[in-house]
């Protein structure tokens, strides 16, 4: 499922309009946060997490844990925020953020 370097740019392009859909905060991944994820991923596709955890290392293990677990691809890191991208095989066209920014 690796993206390509122009989808990534795409993406990038896209989730720089976009607001945090998702915070992450010193109780980590909890269930709730879980449920969150896997529903913003099959409404929106492309969303941004805002973690709110101060040490770099713990919050980027933490981003890669959140990805693994939520079988999604990583588009970029800035900062406190993460951008993550999860196919949805039947997206709806009104709340994706792919269809309604990019035309794709």
């Amino acid at each position: 499922m690796a993206l390509s370097q122009e989808h990534k740019k795409q993406y990038k392009s896209i989730g720089h309009h976009l607001k945090p859909i998702l915070i992450v905060a010193e109780n980590g991944l909890t269930e709730g946060v879980l449920a969150e994820l896997d529903r913003a991923l099959n409404d929106h596709e492309l969303i941004k997490v805002q973690f709110r955890i101060t040490e770099r290392d713990d919050r980027r293990a933490l981003i890669e844990e959140l990805c693994s677990t939520g079988k999604c691809e990583l588009v970029q890191i800035i900062g406190k925020m993460a951008l993550v991208y999860r196919r949805n095989p039947k997206p709806n066209r009104n709340l994706s953020n792919i269809s309604r920014y990019s035309g794709l």
